[in-house]
């Protein structure tokens, strides 16, 4: 079984280093909020994983066995994710200052979060594709190994996603005025870039 063992968690650990790294709308936004409130704002974006995934896998498995019924609800949830991203992106661009004062309001990075990896097509696809056949195949071995797979395919996604928050951190004290305006609103136009795409996706998938 350690054969098999080492495979799975050297799978989970490439695969979970190359999703928390990889940009992306939940990157995008970690360092967004990061740079707006610090590093514990960014960290609680990238803890949704956490909060979004378990029903994913679920579904993922489940639309194993019914694919074509699948694509109309992926094709759904992309459209829906891309207004979302649109509504961050239209916030990126009026940021114009680091808030460096106590906020009154509330960051809400850990909903923000939620709903931006809930509604990207990137985690049901990778858990159609790559994910969930892997945890199957996994679990016929042994249900240890597929534990295995997804608690190194996990610290690995997260781990990334925070190295991110504690980067954009501490940049904020390299950005000043004008600066951290333009930062923001390349951070807008990715996201406007993102919108596009799970737009996009969304019309390819309801056409087919």
């Amino acid at each position: 079984m350690s054969a098999e063992m080492d495979v799975s968690l050297i799978a989970g650990i490439v695969l979970g280093l190359s999703s928390g790294f990889s940009p992306g709308p939940l990157s995008t936004l970690v360092i967004s909020q990061s740079l707006q409130y610090g590093a514990r704002e960014g960290i609680k974006v990238a803890l949704a994983p956490f909060v979004t995934d378990l029903p994913i896998i679920v579904v993922s498995v489940f639309a194993l066995s019914k694919i074509s019924d699948f694509q109309t609800g992926l094709g759904m949830i992309s459209l829906a994710g891309g207004v979302f991203l649109l509504y961050l992106a239209y916030s990126s661009f009026r940021t114009t200052k680091i808030d460096v004062e106590i906020d009154t309001s509330s960051p809400q990075s850990l909903g923000k979060g939620t709903i931006v990896n809930f509604f990207s097509p990137s985690p049901y696809l990778f858990w159609l594709t790559v994910g969930a056949p892997n945890v199957i195949a996994a679990w016929t071995q042994s249900p240890l190994i597929a534990v295995a797979f997804l608690a190194s395919f996990y610290t690995c996604l997260i781990g990334g996603k925070i190295c991110l928050a504690l980067i954009a951190a501490k940049s904020r004290a390299l950005l000043s005025g004008n600066a951290y305006g333009y930062v923001m609103r390349f951070l807008g136009a990715s996201l406007l870039v993102f919108a596009f795409l799970l737009f996009r996706d969304g019309i390819n998938f309801l056409t087919g």
